[in-house]
């Protein structure tokens, strides 16, 4: 579950995927056509088949109607990898001042939450903050959204979004702790069901997060930034191994973040997956893999280092 601290939570009942966020490159900038309040009421209709993770008003005004673990549809192909801002307005206009602030705080928070960097994008291989109509046809042929006046004002979203991110605040100020944690064995993957990765040895635990032989790596309220490190051995050229992030209350699965994919290589496979996110208080994180092959793989070795800011 990811919900953005200050935005004005709207969550809408229909027109998005649950779950169905795979990735996230970046984030497109849209205009309506209309108001916050008539695309608001639109997105809750059925018949819409629409909707985007958040929307700002011409006064400065942030919704988010869809949780950015969701995939919104905002921009047909581009809905599993892309984040959308929905701005109020019609062809031809500019944002206001708030908008761009609105817009940077979307863009900022992504950065820190999900690794977009702060730079324009130009077409949808890219990454960091795009426009409808970079994609084309493929992302529903919208080629005057938002318009060239927003475009034109992209650079602008990035370096307020970059003053935002280099602000201090006490919770930035404050030094990270630092976990470490890995295998003492290699272990079998079996096909066919998610498993959680148990780290049974353990180097560092500044937080004191990490339970012996426990897969929870980080608790919240916090956040974090790393990697895990994994090797296969035994997955078959071109065999799909997933991994992804999930958050649990306890025992109890609560949710899951977009998915990683891993693909067989000759003589074994190694992989680096990016560990960066919020938890909410009561959360505790764990990954999980998936083997999409008929026969068993040998996890032999999964290493997990993470900086970790308690909030």
């Amino acid at each position: 579950m990811a919900r953005m601290p200050g935005a004005t939570q709207r969550p809408i009942p229909v027109n998005f995927t649950r779950g169905g966020q795979e990735s996230v490159r970046g984030v497109a900038v849209h205009i309506m056509d209309g108001t916050l309040p008539g695309t608001d009421s639109w997105f809750r209709n059925p018949k819409a088949q629409a909707s985007a993770h958040f929307g700002t008003g011409k006064a400065g005004e942030l919704y988010q109607w869809v949780d950015t673990a969701d995939r919104a549809w905002a921009q047909a192909s581009g809905n599993r990898t892309w984040l959308s801002v929905e701005n109020e307005g019609k062809g031809g206009d500019a944002l206001t001042d708030a908008q761009l602030d609105r817009n940077a705080e979307v863009l900022a928070w992504a950065h820190r939450t999900e690794g977009v960097p702060l730079q324009v994008a130009a077409s949808p291989s890219g990454y960091g903050l795009g426009f409808h109509a970079m994609g084309g046809d493929a992302w529903g042929g919208h080629t005057s959204c938002p318009g060239t006046r927003i475009v034109a004002q992209l650079p602008e979203i990035v370096e307020r979004a970059k003053r935002l991110v280099a602000a201090p605040s006490s919770t930035e100020d404050s030094m990270p702790k630092y976990v470490n944690v890995g295998l003492a064995k290699g272990y079998t993957l079996k096909p066919g069901e998610w498993d959680s990765i148990e780290f049974t040895k353990e180097w560092t635990d500044e937080p004191g997060d990490h339970a012996d032989g426990g897969s929870v790596f980080v608790r919240g309220a916090a956040r974090f930034t790393g990697s895990l490190g994994l090797s296969l051995t035994g997955l078959p050229v071109g065999a799909v191994v997933q991994a992804r992030m999930s958050e649990y209350e306890g025992d109890t699965h609560k949710a899951d973040h977009p998915i990683h994919e891993i693909t067989g290589t000759e003589g074994g496979t190694y992989a680096v997956v990016p560990l960066t996110k919020r938890l909410a208080a009561k959360r505790g994180m764990r990954v999980r893999l998936l083997n999409q092959g008929a026969a068993p793989v040998t996890v032999s070795s999964a290493v997990l280092s993470a900086l970790i800011w308690e909030e």
